[in-house]
């Protein structure tokens, strides 16, 4: 086998493995949040704006981290940000006040704004003509560890408590180690990048009137799966649920995100980027109705919708990452901050106020309004142009 093919295996092979780890930690809270707030004393309201203040922190930095990494070929950020994520998430839950409580999810989120734009570059660059393929691979693997993260931290919370945890921390670091031996260099297999300039660089994305489009489709997606993922585990815990259920709900919803993710290039090829995309938006606002009507009466059945919404809505999301960085192939990594960060950054500045209005007017409410957002905003994908560059 060629020399340069197995150094591109090898490359997506440990960005994949690194990419579900981190994700399994991103999981950790959303499902335990609930029982953290009761443990220290806080209402839904708190604890939405303190979620949103760590999603800010994991996404609305990503460009700045994105400008960086396409600025230099060290792997600086793929190690640091997966330490960092792998460290202090898993402490979290040990906090014995919100301010600490805070800290500890800011510096893990951190790690996650770290990681996740130079990973995504790395995939573009080794990936050459198969991107789409593993770009799809490495996505869904992340949503693949979102997905496990939810059943992990709330299977452990039920048989041990909140305070293990932390021991998870091990095996995140230990795969840092041996991702720093392992992870070419991407200076063996790629020329030295052209110094970019920070100013023009953000203005010439922001100003891409497909690059706005394509986050306003991004900005969709993360409004659902955010505001299900944090909202949900208050609805099924005031219904007297226990954390394991929580868990596994959480999980099929992103686990189905991430069969999703993964059979996005398929979708593709086989029936066009657009239609792709107009599916996923379509389709969440009646799942998302009938999941209301049943979660009461058909607590199953109404996991099976659930997953469904999970499937729909990830399926657009390799799709987009990939349309993005070939609309701007010179700006990679900033790009994916824009798509994987900045976007759910965005949304996570709505997600702040969110608790509060599904308190007043009720999670399921709220939820079905939120649903049909993506099919107004699925009138702009008619204008974005297909690039197989």
């Amino acid at each position: 086998m060629d020399k340069g093919i197995q150094t591109t295996k090898k490359a997506i092979i440990w960005l994949c493995l690194a990419h579900l780890f981190a994700d399994v930690y991103s999981g950790f809270l959303n499902p335990i949040m609930p029982f953290i707030a009761s443990k220290l004393g806080f209402s839904m309201a708190v604890a939405t704006v303190i979620i949103s203040i760590s999603h800010i922190c994991s996404s609305m930095l990503q460009p700045i981290f994105g400008f960086f990494a396409d600025n230099m070929l060290k792997r600086f950020f793929i190690f640091w940000g997966l330490i960092l994520i792998s460290l202090f998430i898993p402490l979290a839950p040990l906090a014995p006040n919100v301010p600490l409580l805070l800290v500890c999810m800011i510096l893990g989120s951190l790690g996650g704004s770290f990681f996740h734009p130079q990973s995504l570059g790395f995939v573009n660059y080794f990936s050459k003509e198969n991107c789409s393929s593993n770009m799809g691979i490495f996505i869904s693997m992340g949503s693949l560890g979102f997905a496990f993260g939810p059943l992990l931290a709330a299977l452990i919370t039920q048989m041990h408590g909140l305070d293990l945890i932390s021991y998870t921390s091990l095996f995140g670091l230990v795969l840092a180690g041996l991702m720093f031996v392992c992870v070419p260099k991407l200076s063996t297999t790629q020329p030295k990048p052209e110094h970019k300039d920070f100013v023009r660089s953000f203005k010439e994305i922001l100003s891409n009137r497909q690059m706005n489009y394509l986050m306003l489709i991004s900005m969709m997606k993360s409004l659902i799966t955010n505001s299900s993922c944090i909202l949900l585990p208050f609805l099924w815990k005031s219904m007297d649920y226990s954390p394991l259920y929580i868990g596994f709900a959480l999980f099929l919803f992103v686990f189905a995100g991430a069969i999703g993710s993964f059979l996005s290039p398929k979708a593709e090829r086989r029936y066009g980027s657009k239609a792709v995309v107009y599916f996923s938006m379509w389709a969440t606002f009646p799942m998302m109705i009938l999941f209301g009507l049943i979660y009461k009466s058909y607590p199953a059945l109404s996991l099976a919708v659930f997953f469904i919404i999970g499937f729909t809505t990830m399926l657009a999301q390799p799709v987009t990452m990939v349309w993005a960085q070939r609309t701007l192939p010179e700006y990679k990594s900033i790009v994916a901050g824009f798509i994987n960060g900045f976007c759910w950054g965005v949304v996570a500045l709505c997600m702040s106020m969110l608790g509060a209005v599904a308190e007043k007017f009720g999670i399921m409410h709220v939820l079905i309004v939120l649903s049909i957002l993506p099919v107004f905003a699925s009138y702009f994908v008619r204008y974005l142009e297909v690039k197989n560059n």
